[in-house]
């Protein structure tokens, strides 16, 4: 709850207002109601009291003078006064006058007075004073000893009713963010007394059995002043953990108190989102001494100057005099009399003159010095010191002024009020009256009003209308284990309120059933497992009114969640019995047939929460009956029956087959019958697999009777072969037995017969067995053949044949036959089979003929020969060659596939081995008979000198340009192998410039690039053992020519001008073929060809214009074209008509005149006019910008646009403002202006915003535009 506040000034003259209430359900703050009987001379010149309420206070006695003290009582606990009642709480003032007494009233019974100046601010304030009989009181205001100090000037201070320093003057007005309150602490610090000198802790527990981490506690003094930093040999903080408990315990030992120590205390508890705090009061009593002489630079001293106070918790001012370790003399400067007798502005720099710091301190004893009164001579009547008006009330303040003249201003906190519809200033003769409106606690704070220099001032108190209740609580009635919410609402948001039950007030700590919450204006106390102890009247108390309610709990009403369920057991199984009733914790007992059960080693009875289970062991047959189970306390009861059964059995023995397995010849009748028990009579069911065999089947059907079944099929068949299942089913279980039946009949007829060998008159043909015999063992079988044009077949056997394989004979070469299979076992002959594919008896061929050597290496054979002579109606497919080293009998196919030619060369043979060939052919008939060498072949290569045989146009210089492909073919021969070597210039070839390849027969050289440096002669070596041969092939790789050298006009006369020039330095690797000269007029500088593949190095170029000035340049020329670059004359011609004075032409070097140069008899001179230059420089400028495109990823697009500038400029081509930098995706291209960027393949990736730039030294310029690029989808 936050502490209340009042009203002072500050000495630095800045005005304040109190700390507003928290809007999150904290109190609001207390009235404080200050009050003074008036002088015996007031009351003696008649002057009215003022009256501030209606009720008449109870006389008093006089009090002796003293200062003026504010006496506060504090809130009295619980423990206290025995409930938790709010009890009525004053506050008293008494003021010391010059010439009478004063009396101190109250309402209610007044709390002991504080013991520290700081603790006269406490709690709560009383209510409004009452007029006496004799005295009327009226309000006072507290006053520093000079009223004619202006209240501005004067200050206010709001910390008065702090303990220490507290808060700074400027952060009074700053919310006070607190976490909201939870209950976390378990037991909280307690009020306490002590003596001067003596020991005492304060203990604080915090459960931590629903927190993850420890909580933070911090210890306050006053409002503000955390303890935490004060430790040391007065003040000792502490901590332990129980692990036992779970519980923190946080202690704060006070050792050697002093008087300065009393105050307000209190405890704050933080964990994460929680927060909890206890305030508790701590007195220290000391024996009252006399008076002793005070040094007041050494009384109002912080502790912190000193010595012994050193880091103690003393944190107001030293207003009790102590005897420091070292007394100097008595001070030789009274003060106090300064002080008097100086003005409240100068009271800061008296105290810094003379070595005093606690100023607050210095100022509060000021302020109880009696202070003389002076007549004003602005004021006629001045201020009431204080007025009380209700929030939102009316509030007139009047003075009287001696001078009407005067000027009048009235401030608020030292702020000059402006009138407005909430001040309102009136003027009635000398009176001027203020009326604020619509007062709220904004409007509580110190008024004064000024007329010329005398000002003088008071104090208005917003007085709070009381907490009201606007909707009761209801009743509630309700059974155990519900939830009950009570709620209240009031009539303002944030009230503090107090839930009672029959009196007492409601527990809500951390293990309390409890919870309180609070939604606006709306109070509600949550109980969530109520029990019938929760029954009573509840409560809840406001300041305006209080609200109570009956609750009622009673018992739940049994609910049953699951009956007993009545069973039938197999004799010997468990039992089980189970039911689930509602409020879970009622006992119960159960009775079979009447009899209580109790529970032994075969019964066992259980009950958990809700469930009551009963078990026995193994059932037996007196076990059945009716079982009832009674709840303890209600009449209700759940009962079941029981019954005992036996399981049915399948009686098989009564069958005298084998296995179980029935045979039966399809087509015929089958009855079987089959014994069966079981009480009660079992439910049959026979099933073939998954189908159930119904009694209403046609063909198949079974049928039960009594003590057996039977199953009968009318006409068998073999389908009907396989397992067939009987299901016995009844109360007790279930039986199973299973019967096989056999049905056999004719096989299946075989699959097609496969003819895999042909011959000329005969084949061979296999088959597969049936898949299915008939469920009887295959005999034999039977074969057919017919033509495939025919539809008669012949049975080829008249005597089963057993195997799976049989070779018909006797048939025509080229005519296509077919065949079938019967299959036969004891029951008969199957089906036909389906006839065989269609084949064609064929003959093979004869064998090859010519078959000779053509060929001999050291690991190769080539031979060679002629087609069969007879081939036969399957034709030839091809050659198979097959060898054998001499004296073996193994032969080698060397051909893994056929060769359809005659000539074929056997490889990986082993040099010096004798060999023997035969070749067979083969077609769809099989192999021929082979065709053998007749003698042995030695595998030993013949020695043939190599010849290179140079192409014809490799005779010559090969010529290639720069930049083109060199691939050259040179063809040789010679056995075994030659070995190949290449010299360029008799060094050996760099494979990484030049890459060769030889094979068997040729040489190739291969140039991707053609380089000039590979330009030269090229020597080809080819040597077989001791035979070499040589061959040289020139290569010469041309390029364009550079420019000619030093051109240079040699002279001009007339029209004309010679020009002289040298061939120039670079002629590419090829013979200069000739020049060409173009010339360009010095004005427009455009080019003009005047002749082109001219051979010498000098030459006149005639028919130029008069009064031209020219510049000529100069293009060598090669078998490759012109060079790239040409050679501009560094002077130019200036063609001149004749009779023109050297002189006047005199700035050019060469000039047209003649050899002979005289004037003109006349003297007259022709006069040239000069012609400034055209600049033709331009900054650069697009002419056609970028299109935003779209391309489609995977094709190549393409980016353009033009430009146009003079010098001409740097392109470059960026993506999202990044230069495109030496990217292989991109190509750029200039030319004439035009710009193009090329994308290749692109992909959504190189999708963005393109800019192209151009730069010049005169400026640039850019274009942008958008590339999206589009996958292709594919269309299902």
């Amino acid at each position: 709850m936050p502490e209340p506040t009042k009203k002072d000034e500050t000495p630095n003259g800045q005005p304040e207002e109190s700390v507003a209430p928290d809007s999150n359900g904290a109190l609001p703050l207390p009235e404080i109601s200050l009050e003074v009987s008036p002088p015996p001379e007031a009351v003696a010149e008649g002057q009215e009291p003022v009256e501030t309420d209606g009720k008449q206070p109870e006389p008093a006695e006089p009090a002796e003078p003293e200062p003026v003290q504010a006496v506060v009582a504090q809130e009295p606990s619980p423990a206290e006064n025995g409930s938790n009642q709010p009890q009525p709480v004053e506050v008293g003032v008494k003021e010391q006058a010059e010439s009478s007494n004063t009396t101190e009233k109250g309402e209610g019974p007044c709390s002991p007075p504080p013991h520290d100046e700081d603790d006269a601010a406490a709690t709560t304030p009383s209510p409004t004073p009452q007029p006496e009989e004799a005295n009327t009181l009226k309000k006072l205001s507290i006053e520093l000893p000079n009223d004619s100090v202006p209240l501005p000037e004067m200050g206010r201070k709001d910390s008065v009713w702090s303990l220490g320093d507290g808060q700074a003057p400027e952060d009074l007005d700053k919310p006070i963010d607190t976490p909201p309150r939870s209950t976390l602490l378990i037991e909280s610090p307690q009020s306490a007394s002590m003596a001067v000198g003596g020991d005492i802790s304060f203990v604080a527990k915090v459960e931590a059995k629903d927190l993850l981490r420890k909580p933070t506690v911090k210890w306050f003094k006053g409002k503000w002043m955390d303890l935490a930093s004060k430790t040391g040999k007065h003040l000792q903080l502490k901590e332990t953990f129980d692990r036992q408990t779970k519980i923190h315990t946080f202690e704060m030992h006070i050792i050697k108190a002093k008087e300065n120590y009393a105050g307000n205390y209190r405890c704050e508890v933080t964990y994460k989102d929680k927060f909890d705090s206890c305030s508790f009061d701590l007195e220290v009593k000391e024996a009252e001494t006399g008076s002793q002489n005070i040094d007041i630079r050494s009384a109002f001293k912080r502790s912190s100057e000193g010595q012994e106070d050193a880091g103690e918790l003393d944190f107001s001012g030293l207003l009790k005099h102590r005897e420091p370790k070292q007394q100097d003399d008595a001070p030789d400067v009274d003060v106090w009399e300064i002080l008097k007798n100086a003005r409240p502005d100068q009271y800061e720099k008296i105290a810094f003159m003379y070595g005093i710091t606690d100023l607050r301190g210095l100022l509060r004893r000021m302020k109880k010095i009696p202070k003389e009164e002076k007549k004003s001579e602005a004021f006629a009547k001045k201020l009431e010191p204080a007025y009380q008006v209700d929030k939102g009330g009316k509030i007139r303040l009047v003075v009287d002024l001696a001078d009407p003249t005067v000027e009048l201003k009235w401030y608020k906190n030292g702020q000059e009020i402006r009138p407005s519809p909430k001040y309102i200033f009136e003027h009635k003769g000398t009176q001027r009256i203020m009326v604020i409106n619509n007062c709220s606690m904004n409007d509580d704070a110190a008024y004064s009003v000024a007329a010329g220099d005398e000002k003088c001032a008071t104090e208005l108190f917003v007085k709070e209308l009381p907490v009201k209740i606007v909707k009761g609580i209801e009743p509630v009635k309700t059974t155990v284990n519900e939830r009950i919410e009570l709620e209240c609402e009031v009539s303002e948001e944030g009230a503090q309120v107090k839930w009672m039950k029959n009196g007492v007030e409601v527990p809500t700590g951390v293990r309390s059933r409890y919870r309180v919450k609070s939604e606006g204006t709306k109070h509600f106390l949550v109980i969530d497992d109520a029990s019938r102890e929760d029954t009573g009247t509840y409560s809840l108390m406001a300041s305006g009114g209080t609200s109570e309610a009956h609750v009622k709990v009673d018992l739940k009403p049994l609910k049953i969640y699951q009956d007993l369920q009545d069973m039938t057991v197999k004799l010997g199984q468990p039992l089980k019995l189970h039911c689930e009733i509602y409020p879970g914790n009622v006992p119960g007992r159960w009775y079979r047939n009447g009899q209580l059960i109790q529970p032994n080693d075969r019964i066992t009875i259980i009950h958990r929460n809700k469930v009551h289970r009963l078990e026995i062991e193994a059932s037996s047959l007196h076990d059945a009956g009716d079982y009832t189970f009674v709840p303890e306390g209600y009449s209700q009861s759940l009962s079941a029956k029981i019954h005992i059964i036996d399981p049915p059995r399948v009686h098989l023995d009564s069958l005298n087959f084998p296995d179980n397995m029935v045979t039966i010849v399809a087509g015929n009748k089958l009855r079987l019958e089959i014994p069966i028990s079981g009480e009660p009579a079992p439910r049959v069911v026979w099933m073939k697999g998954e189908r159930v065999i119904l009694e209403s089947g046609h063909r198949v059907r079974a049928e039960t009777y009594g003590d057996q079944t039977s199953l009968t099929i009318d006409i068998t068949e073999r389908e009907d072969s396989g397992n067939y299942k009987i299901v016995l089913q009844n109360e007790a279980g279930e039986a199973t037995a299973s019967v096989k039946i056999k049905v056999v009949d004719i096989p299946d007829p075989p699959e097609a017969p496969l003819v895999p060998v042909v011959g000329g008159d005969w084949c061979s043909m296999t088959w597969e067995p049936p898949k299915y015999d008939g469920g009887s063992p295959i005999l034999g079988y039977f074969i057919e053949r017919k033509k495939k044009q025919s539809s008669r077949w012949m049975r080829l056997n008249f005597d089963l044949i057993k195997e799976t394989s049989f070779e018909p004979k006797k048939m025509i070469e080229g005519v296509p036959y077919e065949v079938r299979i019967f299959a036969v076992n004891a029951i008969g002959v199957s089906k036909p089979s389906e006839p065989s594919k269609a084949f064609t008896p064929l003959a093979v061929t004869s064998e090859p003929t010519m078959l000779v050597v053509d060929d001999v290496t050291d690991t190769t054979v080539t031979v060679k020969w002629r087609p069969p002579e007879t081939i036969g109606a399957a034709g030839l497919d091809g050659y198979i060659v097959e060898y054998c080293i001499e004296g073996a009998n193994d032969w080698v196919v060397s051909n893994t596939e056929l060769t359809e030619k005659t000539k074929y060369t056997i490889t990986g043979l082993t040099p010096g081995s004798k060999i023997l060939v035969r070749v067979r052919a083969i077609n769809a008939a099989g192999a021929s008979p082979p065709r053998t060498l007749q003698h042995s072949v030695l595998v030993k290569e013949v020695i043939e000198p190599p010849k290179i045989r140079v192409p014809r146009h490799l005779k010559q210089t090969y010529t290639r340009r720069v930049g083109e492909a060199v691939n050259l073919v040179v063809p040789f021969m010679g056995k075994p192998r030659p070995k190949v070597t290449w010299l360029k210039e008799g060094n050996p070839i760099e494979p990484t410039h030049v890459s060769i390849r030889n094979t068997d027969c040729d040489s190739i050289i291969f140039i991707r690039k053609a380089e000039r440096s590979h330009s030269g002669k090229y020597e080809m070596t080819v040597q077989v053992e001791n035979h070499v041969d040589t061959a040289i092939i020139d290569i010469q790789i041309v390029d364009l020519p550079g420019p000619p050298q030093c051109v240079t006009i040699e002279d001009v006369w007339g029209g004309n001008v010679a020009l002289v020039w040298t061939p120039p330095k670079d002629n590419g690797n090829s013979p200069i073929t000739g020049y060409t000269i173009q010339k360009a007029d010095k004005k427009t500088m455009e080019w003009f060809t005047c002749i082109e593949h001219y051979h010498r190095t000098c030459i006149t170029i005639t028919e130029l214009v008069v009064g031209n000035e020219y510049f000529f340049r100069m293009y060598s020329e090669n078998m490759c074209g012109l060079s790239e670059a040409a050679t501009q004359t560094k002077k130019s011609a200036l063609i001149v008509k004749e009779g023109i004075s050297p002189h006047d032409t005199a700035q050019h070097q060469y000039h047209a005149q003649p050899h002979s140069f005289t004037l003109p008899p006349t003297g007259m001179q022709m006069k040239t006019h000069e012609f400034n230059d055209r600049d033709f420089k331009e900054a650069p400028k697009f002419t056609q910008p970028l299109i935003n495109t779209f391309a489609i990823a995977g094709y190549n697009a393409t980016l353009n646009c033009s430009v146009r500038a003079n010098p001409r400029p740097k392109v470059i081509w960026m993506k999202n403002k990044i230069a495109i930098l030496d990217d292989p995706r991109y190509r750029m291209f200039s030319n004439q202006g035009v710009c193009t960027l090329e994308i290749r393949k692109p992909s959504p990736y190189d999708g963005g915003m393109y800019t192209c730039k151009a730069i010049n030294d005169l400026g640039e310029a850019q274009v942008d535009c958008k590339l999206e690029v589009k996958v292709q989808t594919q269309e299902l």
